[in-house]
């Protein structure tokens, strides 16, 4: 019989995956295969595909360990699910260094919104996946609008509460470096897809753009909303953070943005080199994990990494040995993880790269 890891979302594709297993392959092959939910995120932000390309090429090996990616509502409903300790054991769930580290204080009046209650877990990392910089500069089309600071009383499209980047990194960041609340100026919580729509058609001022890359900063990724502002014909303009910016975050909220500088020309207008924040998708568990799981999960990505990046499918385009141990450590990182890396050679790898931190308890 099948083993399925339980969750409370609903299975995407587990499926389609064990039809994919070869009719060739031995029967043993799926007499003890473990499904493991993988908590994602919207459909659209990439990550159900990620795990769903991941897990047809593990079925077609005949793994005895397969991903089912669900579809959650964002990075922030997955910090609290994973707070249910019926959880802990059976599922992966995508997450941020950033998410992790709000958890801790969640519940005080600056992040009740994001996370209702505190969730001081020192969850454990397998695998990175990329860096994202949206929710931490932002995009105009208005020619006086010269730097963040100046959204003060405009109009300003952020995404929803549900998620990470586009809602709490880019509300922490307004409010907290910025000085700028729902107070003194117009905030509307609303869909990446929409607050594109509301800034081409000039119904709001300011609003947020979609910005990947890798742990070595040279590979920049936008996606398809950024193609629809450069279609638009009128200039995007680019507002960076500080640096200064970014450290005020960091302090207050125990936190690991990191600082990007975006060569000019890797974005549409971009004539000159952009200072970003930047923090790190992960995938992640409960430190009571299995640890075969997460050692056959970890080395899975691994195999099949290099063929998922030729294929340029989503975030796989990202893949590398050092894009999946950055910011790892021996505190952070799930000891099956750490056993497939040192197998593979890798986990020196990670000593080249500022390692995610637990906020202090």
């Amino acid at each position: 019989m099948k083993k399925y890891f339980s969750a409370s979302v609903r299975l995407l594709f587990a499926a389609a995956a064990i039809a994919a297993v070869p009719l060739t392959a031995p029967s043993t092959a799926q007499a003890d295969t473990t499904i493991v939910p993988i908590f994602t995120c919207p459909m659209g932000c990439g990550l159900p595909a990620t795990q769903t390309a991941l897990a047809a090429q593990m079925a077609r090996a005949g793994s005895d360990v397969l991903p089912a990616a669900q579809e959650t509502p964002g990075f922030m409903y997955n910090i609290r699910a994973m707070a249910d300790e019926s959880n802990w054991k059976k599922v992966v769930f995508g997450t941020e260094d950033t998410v992790i580290q709000a958890a801790f204080h969640g519940g005080s009046p600056e992040l009740q919104k994001f996370v209702p209650k505190p969730i001081p877990i020192k969850f454990k990392l397998l695998y990175g996946e990329g860096l994202v910089a949206q929710g931490k500069f932002f995009v105009t089309f208005d020619p006086d609008i010269q730097s963040i600071a100046d959204l003060k009383g405009k109009r300003v499209a952020l995404g929803l509460p549900t998620q990470s980047d586009w809602g709490m990194t880019a509300s922490l960041l307004l409010e907290h470096a910025y000085g700028i609340t729902p107070e003194n100026t117009d905030i509307r919580h609303v869909t990446p897809p929409v607050m594109t729509q509301q800034l081409i058609d000039g119904t709001t001022d300011a609003a947020l753009m979609a910005l990947i890359t890798n742990a070595d900063g040279n590979i920049w990724w936008t996606n398809s909303l950024t193609s629809k502002l450069d279609a638009s014909g009128k200039t995007i303009r680019y507002l960076p953070v500080t640096e200064e910016a970014i450290d005020t975050i960091n302090e207050k909220f125990d936190m690991t943005l990191l600082k990007i500088k975006v060569p000019a020309g890797s974005l549409p207008d971009q004539d000159k080199e952009l200072l970003v924040g930047g923090n790190r998708i992960y995938e992640a568990v409960h430190p009571s994990f299995p640890e075969d799981v997460a050692y056959k999960l970890v080395k899975a990505v691994a195999e099949f990494g290099p063929k998922l990046r030729e294929s340029g499918q989503g975030i796989w385009r990202f893949w590398s040995p050092t894009n999946m141990v950055a910011g790892l450590s021996e505190e952070n990182a799930h000891p099956g993880a750490i056993k497939a890396y040192k197998e593979l050679g890798w986990w020196e790898n990670r000593k080249n790269y500022e390692p995610v931190t637990y906020p202090k308890q």
